[in-house]
């Protein structure tokens, strides 16, 4: 007997993702349409996959098996900041701190009056995801700024083959090259590579990952040297060696 389905299947809409597509260029601030574009893009099939490789792992199964509430642990800000610096989870405290926001904002940003989830574990996961974003951020070593964002989103789809991810990556490096901004480039293909060489990161039971040093974290999830880049944001961008003529 083929096991059951874990949710929904629903209909690409490539024209929907399109059209927020350009609402996030014209607004990168509002996360809402990033989340527009993934279920716009969203595969049942892509997604049962990486569902069943995750349940393949025992602290995957285990994480979500128990319900465990990632989002509650990286709200208490004031118990992440109490731990010694140099931290994964301190560190990810004054990285949140720094950039004004706070572990609920993707929660917000995110919220559907879909629900097509028919096994809790599949819905627990999709949101385990959502929240491991930020500390992706920190552990890799990519910011927020729009070529770290786009080095993270093609580290990301190199670790959960998201449609909607890699649809957003390639858009944003295809208008870096267009636009003649050649230095991200390089940068964000190592983000793709960087994800395919790494430890499986949705699995990872990232609690316990919050009290060891991030270096130690680096390298037992086999994420290498941070990067070293020039980082390029809306204020920057006509500072910046190597900005098109």
């Amino acid at each position: 007997m083929a096991d059951a389905p874990i949710m929904k299947k629903r209909r690409l809409r490539p024209i929907v993702a399109w059209r927020a597509m350009q609402d996030l260029f014209a607004d990168p601030e509002d996360t809402a349409h990033v989340f527009h574009i993934l279920r716009a893009l969203s595969s049942s099939r892509q997604f049962t996959k990486l569902f069943n490789r995750v349940m393949a792992e025992p602290d995957g199964r285990r994480l979500l098996e128990e319900n465990t509430s990632l989002i509650a642990t990286l709200s208490d800000r004031d118990a992440l900041h109490a731990l010694p610096a140099g931290t994964l989870g301190n560190t990810y405290a004054r990285f949140m701190d720094a950039e004004q926001i706070t572990a609920d904002g993707l929660e917000d940003a995110s919220k559907s009056d879909d629900n097509y989830f028919y096994d809790e574990r599949a819905e627990r996961l999709a949101n385990r995801l959502r929240d491991m974003h930020d500390l992706w951020h920190v552990s890799t070593g990519y910011g927020r700024d729009f070529v770290g964002e786009d080095a993270l989103l093609a580290f990301t789809y190199a670790q959960t083959r998201s449609l909607g991810v890699g649809f957003i990556a390639l858009l944003a490096y295809l208008r870096f090259w267009r636009e003649g901004w050649k230095h991200p480039l390089p940068t964000i293909r190592q983000g793709y590579r960087r994800g395919r060489a790494a430890a499986f990161l949705p699995a990872v039971e990232w609690e316990a990952m919050l009290e060891l040093p991030l270096d130690e974290v680096r390298e037992k999830l086999g994420l290498g040297e941070p990067p070293d880049y020039v980082p390029l944001t809306a204020e920057n961008m006509d500072d910046v060696v190597g900005a098109p003529a």
